[in-house]
Formats: structure tokens, C-alpha cells, sequence
């Protein structure tokens, strides 16, 4: 009898292993207070005792960098606090890689149903990783694997994992609008817009270059050429009121952009370690 083909294990998008990486140097680099503290996510990605030395931990401007990825994750789960308390029922994570916001807060999670949109190799390696530091899945959050390649439609995935599209949700999306093209940006915000009122987006978007300042487009321009080497180029970029005026246009009630000063203010303000957030990525939360 022919011996049984061996299951190749799982592997996660190198994106997000890269973003829980720039997090935990966050923890292991810059001094308390932490603006996020995520010591689950280098577990999970399980990088290696020479972490800290890969070129993408120490490329120009990563302290930036990482000062960025741990100001919009807390970003957002101020914002889920804030409309749990307002009555929200649902948190959907587009692109959630190796978030921990559902092992590191389940005191909030655990007031939502929280599901987590990923491609189906990542979320099956992070599955396999989570029982093996033994974090069981808990009732409350559903990982919903999606092949954006192939064509699936996270709206039908989702729906069918059990999201309640009548009820108020808080939809995150962060680091991912400058990978999909203007018409699958486009496409998302008409999609969120149709949620039930008291709905919320929070999404993330980088300008053009030519807003930027000489440093920050150095920066910019250094993180495109990564992102195109490895596959994975920004297709996308946005003038703050170009993406405004689309998410009114998709159907939101009110679209608000969160400039890096309002971030840097509010998470950077009195550190005395020189962390500072870069003026590139920005926010813009769109309400139904």
C-alpha cells in the first residue's frame, strides 16, 4: 500500500508576520508607558532568537515604523470600546493576520461577537499556532478564512460564519488599502456602508507621495519597493479628502479623517524616549 501523501503544515503571509513582529519590538525596544503591549503576537509568529537583526527590524525608519503598527491597533480598540459601550454587537478584523486583540482583551471581546477575515493559509496556521501555546478559540470569536485570490467574497463568507449584518458592527481595516486596487477599496466601503446605523469603519490609508515631507516619502518610497519585491505592491494611495469624499459617496452618514498629529497627540504626547509616529499612514472613520 502506497504510503499517505504527508499534509504540508500551514504557513502565514510574511505581511503578518512582519506587523507582529514590529509590535513586540515596540515592547522590547522603546520604554514604558507601551502606547500597545502585544507579547502574544512573537509567540505566535515563533520568529527565531535572531529576530531582532532581520533586515525588516532594522530597515531606515523603523522605529517609525513600529511606533505606527501599535498606534492604530490601539486606535482601533479604543474606538471598539467606546461603541461596545455604545451598543455595538460585532467586531469584524479585515486582514487580521496575527492580531491578539481576542487573547490580549477578552474583557472587551467577550462583550462582541468578533470575527477575524484572513486568507485561509494564515488563519489555519494561526489556529495550529493558538492550540499549541494552548489559547483555545473561545465561543465568542470565529476566524473566517477567505481566498481573495480566488475570488471569494469576504461579504458571503462572513455572513455565512454567522455575522449578523442588522446589527452594529465596528469594521476594522488597517494596512490593507494600499494592496487592493481603487475599485476593491471602492467595493468595501459600499459594503460597510450597508450596515445597520451605529455602524462604524475604521480604516487606514497612505497619501500620495508628494503630501509627504523629503524624510517621510524616503521612508514611503523604501516600503514600496519592499512591498513590490516581495509580490505585494501599494496600488492604492489617497489624498485625505479623496478617500473622505468616496466613503460619503459609498453611502456613509458622516466620514471623519484622523490625521497622525491627532494619533501623535493622543498615544505619543510627553515620551521621553524619542518615539515618534511618522505623518504618513492615516485613519478615516466612516459612520452609518
Amino acid at each position: 500500500m502506497a504510503d499517505a501523501p504527508l499534509t504540508e503544515r500551514p504557513v502565514p503571509d510574511h505581511t503578518a508576520v512582519r506587523v507582529a513582529l514590529w509590535r513586540a519590538l515596540h515592547v522590547e525596544a522603546d520604554a514604558a508607558p507601551y502606547v500597545l503591549e502585544d507579547r502574544i503576537g512573537l509567540r505566535l509568529a515563533d520568529p527565531g532568537p535572531d529576530w531582532r537583526e532581520r533586515g525588516d527590524m532594522t530597515m531606515p525608519g523603523v522605529s517609525g515604523v513600529r511606533a505606527s503598527m501599535v498606534a492604530r491597533a490601539r486606535f482601533v480598540e479604543d474606538l471598539v470600546a467606546e461603541r461596545a459601550d455604545a451598543g455595538a454587537a460585532q467586531y469584524v478584523i479585515l486582514g487580521a493576520g496575527l492580531d491578539t486583540f481576542a487573547q490580549r482583551r477578552p474583557e472587551l471581546g467577550s462583550r462582541l461577537r468578533v470575527f477575524e477575515v484572513d486568507q485561509p493559509g494564515t488563519q489555519a496556521w494561526k489556529r495550529q499556532r493558538l492550540a499549541e501555546l494552548g489559547h483555545a478559540v473561545p465561543s465568542w470569536l470565529t476566524l473566517v478564512p477567505v481566498d481573495f485570490e480566488a475570488g471569494d467574497s469576504w461579504w458571503e463568507r462572513l455572513t455565512a460564519a454567522g455575522f449578523d449584518p442588522d446589527l452594529p458592527t465596528v469594521v476594522a481595516s488597517t494596512g490593507v488599502s494600499m494592496y487592493l486596487t481603487r475599485e476593491a477599496n471602492t467595493a468595501t466601503l459600499r459594503q460597510a456602508a450597508a450596515l445597520a446605523p451605529g455602524s462604524v469603519l475604521a480604516t487606514t490609508f497612505l497619501p500620495p507621495l508628494e503630501l509627504l515631507d523629503p524624510e517621510q516619502r524616503r521612508v514611503q518610497e523604501f516600503s514600496m519597493r519592499g512591498a513590490a519585491a516581495a509580490g505585494t505592491p501599494f496600488l492604492s494611495l489617497y489624498a485625505p479628502e479623496e478617500i473622505r469624499r468616496d466613503a460619503l459617496a459609498a453611502g456613509f452618514g458622516r466620514a471623519v479623517h484622523v490625521s497622525p498629529d491627532e494619533l501623535a497627540a493622543r498615544y505619543f504626547a510627553g515620551r521621553g524616549d524619542g518615539l515618534e509616529l511618522p505623518r504618513a499612514e492615516q485613519f478615516l472613520v466612516a459612520e452609518v
